[in-house]
């Protein structure tokens, strides 16, 4: 008589029967949040604090890079109490590391918005922090960009370098420190030019009003030639004199283009 041996029963590992991207998402949202939701089953606790801790030290451990101001300026437990809220609230929409402190600076717009309590300043020191990244990672080069180098920058149209940016901020950001923190931005907005050189190195450089409105004119206004530019910013300025005005841009332009601000004019 024959007989069949019993299959041995076969127990199905946790979450076989679940959704995976559900069962990824249960994971995630726990560990971005923990206190609120729950945890997947199937996991042992000690992991799951192990994969909390790992993840959250990693993201604090980059910002605190990229935002080597702010946190100084903050105590720990207001630093800690902030990322917290970003690693919970922020739905980052990239999962590139060096995009990080750009997905930080969106999250503190959005606080903003809300009417939260963060310090006045907060916003601006942290594009000020983050620009510097942001400018080492770009890609355009002057190369990439039509111009005849040797151009009249009065005849022709003045081109300024992708790789330099003009930066207006209500407080002085960049002599925010611990021991200096003003209650209030002062009168005069802070001006700064941001510059890429060749060999990498990053410089800011305080600029004049008068400077700063030139370059925001010629990024404007590209369509015009440095002579108009000059001559429409005498107007602005209520000069009275416009071809000792024009004179003087022309000395500063030619300052701009040795300095790598302006890389020539545009080709026809």
């Amino acid at each position: 008589m024959a007989t069949t041996d019993a299959m041995p029963t076969r127990h199905a590992p946790p979450h076989a029967a679940t959704d995976p991207l559900a069962a990824l998402r249960t994971l995630a949202g726990h560990i971005r949040d923990p206190d609120h939701a729950p945890a997947p089953e199937g996991i042992e606790v000690r992991r799951l604090q192990v994969y909390r801790e790992l993840f959250f030290n990693n993201v604090q451990g980059l910002l605190a890079g990229n935002f080597p101001v702010i946190r100084r300026i903050l105590d720990d437990a207001t630093w800690m109490a902030l990322l917290r809220d970003f690693y919970r609230e922020h739905p980052a929409r990239t999962p590139l590391f060096p995009e990080l402190p750009r997905e930080f600076l969106h999250y503190l717009d959005t606080r903003a918005d809300q009417g939260r309590s963060d310090p006045a300043w907060l916003r601006e020191l942290a594009h000020y922090e983050w620009v510097e990244l942001a400018l080492q990672l770009h890609e355009t080069t002057p190369a990439d960009v039509p111009h005849d180098p040797t151009g009249d920058l009065l005849g022709g149209q003045p081109l300024i370098s992708p790789l330099a940016w003009p930066l207006a901020y209500h407080w002085p950001v960049h002599q925010l420190a611990p021991d200096y923190l003003p209650d209030a931005p002062p009168a005069a907005p802070t001006l700064l030019l941001l510059l890429r050189r060749d060999d990498g190195q990053i410089d800011f450089q305080a600029l004049s009003p008068l400077t700063y409105r030139l370059l925001e004119r010629l990024e404007a206004f590209p369509q015009l030639s440095g002579r108009e530019q000059l001559e429409a910013l005498g107007a602005e300025a209520g000069t009275d004199d416009v071809e000792a005005f024009v004179r003087q841009g022309a000395t500063m332009l030619a300052q701009l283009g040795r300095d790598g601000v302006l890389v020539g004019t545009q080709r026809a």
